[in-house]
């Protein structure tokens, strides 16, 4: 069997789906790697690194002929034009939200598998999991950006020319990335305080060094099976109403709430930012054209109202490349070799792993949260598995986490919580 690395076609898209690494596991698994000239040259992987692993160095028109093509993002339309009935293409694909790509793959008779629809908390699909690992970079990224845009001092100094006192951070979220962005700050010095609606993330904050907070107008939000409930329209605007007094304390404030294929929920209000003082920084990891979890908040731009600084990182990930690059090769080979069996890809639609990635197969739309769609109002109408996400409106829906997942894979070194399991998932 033919595996293939393609150069990514997004715009600023750096990482690449395979690194040397993993081209050794599956060589020794007996598959093929081909490697598209300079694929990894926006991770600093050059292509003899790759032949040393065992790749073989290809045009991309023979790339795009394996019997698996493998990407980080989404493919273009030339892309999808290449490529032959009966191949399969493994990617992050983001289905609930680009449903007329599911729809084209199928057309064209692709097999398409998406990393974003691992079934997170099944424990063997840990290793696969591609959101987690790609949110451990975002929230270290997040805090980052957040020290760099602050003005003043993360940590206490005190110095000849008098004593600074430490950056007051807020993070809103306790998943994955939430908590790589508190234990981020608390390195970095500041004081860290978050929130989640589920009370029982109160551990792991922490553990981290941080202080939990609780509103007192809402109660615990945790619902079956480790995700978090939706909030009534109620308990929506008393959230909002109480962290505004919160948001208005701090220096900083750092969001990740996202819910796939769905707008991301509303947590710091227009009024809530008025209330900032001059010199705030918020960083919204849940920007994306859906929204965001700050108002005004826009992807990839930085705004600044009344004196705070609004920032909707785009792609995070890709501005640690090689980091990335590594972690996301670890889970797409851990899965592919998965699903690997007499030297062919063999997909088992009684396992639960395998039905909750594939998104088509022999011409249909197969998986249930888009058959039966016709266009791209799919998205608004199908509900995320229960694996993926809530079954809860965008507009009521509570803070979840970017990017989670069950206890982190050991690579991320991010501290395994239960309670990663309830939240949302973030584009990679």
């Amino acid at each position: 069997m033919k595996v293939a690395v393609v150069k990514e076609a997004a715009a600023g898209e750096r990482r690449v789906a395979l690194v040397p690494d993993a081209v050794r596991k599956l060589r020794a698994a007996g598959v093929d790697v081909l490697v598209e000239t300079g694929a990894g040259a926006g991770a600093w992987l050059s292509d003899d690194s790759f032949a040393d692993a065992g790749a073989s160095i290809v045009s991309r028109d023979e790339a795009l002929s394996a019997d698996v093509v493998l990407l980080v993002g989404k493919p273009d339309s030339e892309t999808i034009t290449k490529l032959r009935r009966g191949q399969a293409l493994i990617g992050v694909l983001a289905p609930l939200t680009d449903p007329d790509l599911a729809a084209r793959l199928a057309a064209a008779g692709v097999t398409a598998i998406s990393m974003d629809m691992i079934p997170r908390t099944l424990p063997r699909a840990q290793p696969m999991d591609a959101l987690s690992s790609q949110a451990n970079i975002g929230g270290y990224k997040a805090a980052l950006i957040a020290a760099d845009a602050y003005g003043r001092f993360f940590p206490m100094l005190i110095t000849a020319a008098g004593t600074a006192r430490p950056a007051r951070v807020l993070v809103l979220g306790t998943g994955v990335a939430g908590l790589q962005a508190i234990g981020t700050a608390r390195r970095l010095g500041a004081l860290v305080s978050a929130y989640d609606v589920r009370p029982e993330t109160r551990t792991e904050v922490e553990s981290l060094g941080g202080t939990f907070i609780e509103l007192k107008s809402v109660g615990s939000a945790s619902g079956e099976g480790g995700y978090a409930r939706a909030l009534t329209e109620e308990e929506r605007q008393a959230q909002q109403d109480e962290l505004a007094g919160h948001i208005a304390r701090h220096d900083v404030v750092i969001t990740t709430a996202q819910v796939p294929g769905r707008r991301p929920p509303l947590l710091v209000t227009a009024d809530a930012l008025k209330a900032m003082a001059a010199g705030s920084v918020v960083v919204d990891m849940g920007a994306s054209d859906l929204g965001g979890n700050v108002a005004g908040s826009l992807p990839g731009e930085t705004i600044v109202e009344g004196g705070v600084t609004i920032i909707g990182p785009a792609n995070l990930p890709s501005t640690m490349p090689s980091a990335a690059s590594a972690m996301y090769a670890r889970n797409i080979s851990a899965l592919l070799l998965n699903m690997i069996k007499d030297g062919a890809l063999a997909i088992d639609r009684s396992d639960e792993l395998h039905a909750g990635v594939l998104i088509t197969h022999e011409g249909q739309v197969v998986h249930p949260a888009l058959a039966g769609s016709d266009s791209a109002s799919a998205s608004s109408a199908a509900s995320a598995p229960a694996e993926t996400a809530p079954p809860a409106p965008a507009e009521t829906a509570p803070p979840v986490q970017a990017g989670t997942a069950p206890p982190v894979q050991a690579e991320t070194a991010e501290p395994a919580a239960p309670a990663e399991t309830a939240e949302g998932t973030a584009d990679v």
